[in-house]
This record gives structure tokens, C-alpha cells and sequence, in this order.
């Protein structure tokens, strides 16, 4: 018996393995579940790890999470349309809406929501950082715009990153949980 983690990012399910090492198999599962449309990460997480859960008859249960980057000077956007802005707007336009800011605070939150018979249960991870100038190689998405103690998280390496990682602290709280409920 094993969670299954649904993604599609084999970075993800690996980011949740070492957070889960002795606790739960934790396996990939690729499921195209309905993203809600909503203000609230916990809620379009919830209500994808219910809908997993249901269509794949999954027996420990699945794992859902969905991420957002909160950008303080524009009321919290993109966040939970992180993605679509991603895809329809970009990166550099982002930035560049953001950059002639005072204030360039800005917080990347994971929401990862566990399913399964039981019912649901949703463990959140934030990082704060500052919006910054496009720079580094590595990573994807947002991480040559988001800076954090004065690197992008595109100069940093996947260890390196992990280690302060949103999704990470989100992961550490479920299995923190996982770990102590009673089967």
C-alpha cells in the first residue's frame, strides 16, 4: 500500500519521498482532476484530493497540493492563478508589473490536502522573498524572479532549494500528522 502523490512533476513526488521516508510508500499517480476555480489554495486542494480520491479508489489515501506566489503590492496576485499567469502572461511581465513597486514583498504558499476514507485534511508551507530582477539558470517558473537571503531560487541548487522549500515545509506538516494518527 502506498499514498498516491497526483502530479505530473516527478520533483514534487520526489520532494515528498524524503519527507515521508519510513512512513508511506509514496507513489506518482498522473490523474486530471477538476482545479476549482478559488481564492483559496486549501479549497482547490481539498477538492482535488476528494476528487482523486473518489476516481481512483486509492487505498492509504492521495496527495493533492496546489502553490501560489502572493504578491504583496498587488493585493496577493497572481496567487492561486499563479499558474495561468504563468502561461498566459509570463514571467518577465510579472516582473515587470512588479518592479516599479515600493514594496516587492511577495510569498510563494503550497497547500498540500491528504484524502482518504476519512476524509480530508490540507497542510500549508509558506516562504517569504522579495520580487527581484530575472537572474539564474536553474528551476522553473517563478524562481528567476523570487529571491530569497539575496539569491533567486533559479541560483539555487535543487537541495539547496528544497531545504527552504514551501512545498517542503507543507510536507513536513502532513507527515509530522501522518506520523502520529492512529490507524
Amino acid at each position: 500500500m502506498a499514498i498516491q502523490f497526483v502530479t505530473g512533476n516527478e520533483g514534487k513526488v520526489d520532494e515528498a519521498r524524503t519527507y515521508l521516508e519510513g512512513l508511506e510508500r509514496v507513489e506518482q499517480v498522473a490523474f486530471d482532476y477538476t482545479e476549482i476555480q478559488s481564492a483559496d489554495l486549501a479549497e482547490i486542494a481539498a477538492t482535488g484530493a476528494r476528487e482523486a480520491f473518489a476516481e481512483l479508489g486509492a487505498d492509504d489515501g492521495v496527495l493533492v497540493d496546489d502553490t501560489g506566489l502572493f504578491v504583496e503590492a498587488l493585493g496577493g496576485f497572481p496567487g492561486p492563478y499563479s499558474a495561468y499567469v504563468e502561461d498566459t502572461v509570463g514571467v518577465e511581465r510579472l516582473w515587470r508589473l512588479a518592479e516599479t513597486e515600493a514594496n516587492r514583498r511577495a510569498h510563494f504558499r503550497t497547500v498540500v490536502a491528504y484524502c482518504d476514507a476519512d476524509g480530508v485534511e490540507t497542510f500549508a508551507g509558506s516562504v517569504g522573498g522579495t520580487l527581484v530582477a530575472p537572474r539564474g539558470e536553474g528551476g522553473f517558473g517563478y524562481d528567476p524572479i523570487f529571491e530569497y537571503n539575496g539569491r533567486t531560487l533559479a541560483e539555487m541548487g535543487t537541495e539547496e532549494k528544497n531545504a527552504i522549500s514551501h512545498r517542503g515545509r507543507a510536507l513536513a506538516a502532513f507527515a509530522e500528522w501522518y506520523a502520529t494518527r492512529d490507524d
